[in-house]
């Protein structure tokens, strides 16, 4: 397989407060190839003239453009109705900008998740998915199940195996699976043969009083190892787009993985799994470069908020400069 294309997912730079055609002009001044639009705030999100905009201002910047976003599973069995109306419009959306994925999440975390067994919360993703099939396929549109912080690599697999490939995939997200303890490249060896897109988020992960401490940084400047991660995903993926996607400014999260509290909502936890994770938190250590921290993660008080800005933008673009120079990304910038 060649190099892979790289693109810039917009939530990375959410502080610049930009509206969506400033975005794909940002991502078309640094040469990038591809633009994933998540969490737009334009207010014109929702005009469907405003994504025949989108997709005619891609086309002649030259890039290809993601996006659209179908929610995720109700926290209640009254919130169904909204669920799936969601997902119908991040169809529609995702069609209107010529984008052929629409993003899904089964939860926010494993906290947020809807009562009962993870069994049964899989269960009810299938059966959601399926409920809609015919109108993703009808509008040539796939389902991307982002990893989150809700379920392990292999369970997210067995959603998309049983919903159906024909028309789900994986929104293959590095920085989400240390918040599951999970070494990134196991979720990688795990759901590369399924994905739709990869996007790369940097973390450093070490040994801490009560267990693990977790935090996302810069690309190329944590300690995930993101040359095993390119060849794996050479070797399992199919042709798919690539996305720096830094979400910087929070401050380390601690997982006490020695508490018995703790690990009980990980019950379904493989022992395997939890070894690789230890061993990469035991080679880990902290973030020692500057770190701007968001009071509340997305909504920085105003004398941070330029701080946040200046340094949203400078996380970006040193992480394109090293998927560049040390991960071989990219197309249109070698021209």
């Amino acid at each position: 397989m060649g190099t892979f294309p790289l693109g810039l997912n917009t939530y990375s730079i959410r502080a610049m407060r930009w509206n969506d055609v400033p975005l794909l002009e940002y991502a078309a001044s640094l040469k990038l190839d591809a633009v994933y639009l998540q969490d737009s705030i334009d207010p014109r999100n929702d005009d469907p003239a405003h994504w025949k905009e989108l997709k005619d201002t891609a086309a002649r910047l030259g890039l290809e453009l993601e996006g659209g976003d179908a929610g995720a599973l109700p926290r209640s069995p009254d919130g169904m109705d909204a669920t799936m109306a969601r997902l119908r419009r991040g169809i529609q959306h995702a069609a209107g900008i010529g984008s052929k994925l629409v993003r899904f999440r089964v939860a926010g975390d494993r906290a947020s998740m809807p009562p009962g067994p993870v069994e049964s919360v899989m269960e009810t993703a299938v059966r959601v998915l399926r409920s809609v099939r015919s109108e993703a396929m009808d509008a040539g549109v796939k389902f991307a199940i982002e990893n989150h912080k809700d379920l392990f690599c292999w369970q997210t697999r067995q959603v998309i195996d049983s919903a159906g490939k024909e028309f789900v995939g994986s929104y293959l997200d590095t920085g989400n699976p240390v918040f599951v303890m999970e070494d990134p490249l196991v979720t990688v060896e795990t759901l590369g043969p399924v994905a739709v897109m990869l996007h790369l988020r940097d973390s450093v992960v070490y040994e801490s009083r009560n267990g693990v401490a977790v935090e996302w940084v810069p690309l190329g400047e944590g300690v995930i190892d993101f040359q095993k991660i390119i060849a794996k995903a050479k070797e399992v993926c199919p042709p798919i787009t690539v996305y720096n996607k830094p979400i910087t400014g929070r401050p380390p999260d601690h997982l006490a993985i020695y508490d018995p509290a703790f690990m009980d909502q990980w019950k379904d936890m493989r022992a395997s799994d939890l070894a690789r994770f230890i061993a990469l938190a035991k080679h880990g250590h902290p973030f020692e470069n500057p770190m701007v921290i968001e009071d509340v993660p997305g909504k920085p008080s105003p004398a941070i908020a330029a701080a946040l800005q200046f340094q949203q933008r400078d996380h970006m673009e040193r992480g394109v400069e090293y998927a560049r120079k040390a991960l071989d990304l990219g197309v249109r910038w070698r021209t």
